[in-house]
């Protein structure tokens, strides 16, 4: 497996748009154009295709909280063909790593649905830890390298 991220351009638009998720995940992200059109109308966002090697088998998003001066990790989605084959964690191992390259990148948060457990399971065996906050409906867990 080698996963990397990479922009999102008039090269790979169509085929990641046409990426969905497993029937009965789709409650749980939005779907990728309205994602790509979010970081259209908000610059903060980073959309970005997730491939292993020349396959792309998913969709990311992060993007600098422009109030709380903050990272997010907005998206994360693998396309319903290739689940279960670890692109999920590997995407965002790669994601943990492109944002803490940025200033402030020490810290990251993210938010799912909480009946969400396999977004649960994977984000907290990465280091994410549940702050009881709530961002619309969501769980928003938040990760420190300096205490992970």
């Amino acid at each position: 497996m080698n996963v990397t991220l990479r922009n999102i351009d008039r090269h790979n638009f169509r085929e990641c748009i046409k990426l969905k998720v497993a029937e009965g995940q789709a409650h749980f992200v939005a779907p990728n154009v309205f994602s790509i059109a979010q970081a259209y109308a908000e610059p903060e966002c980073v959309p970005l295709a997730v491939y292993d090697g020349e396959a792309m088998v998913g969709f990311a998003m992060y993007a600098l909280d422009v109030d709380e001066q903050k990272w997010w990790i907005f998206r994360l989605m693998i396309d319903a063909s290739q689940q279960g084959k670890g692109y999920g964690r590997a995407a965002m191992v790669e994601l943990m790593r492109l944002i803490s390259e940025q200033p402030g990148g020490n810290e990251i948060a993210i938010s799912y649905e909480p009946e969400n457990e396999v977004a649960r399971k994977l984000y907290t065996s990465l280091g994410f830890v549940e702050t009881g906050e709530v961002v619309q409906n969501e769980t928003v867990a938040r990760y420190n390298r300096h205490e992970a």
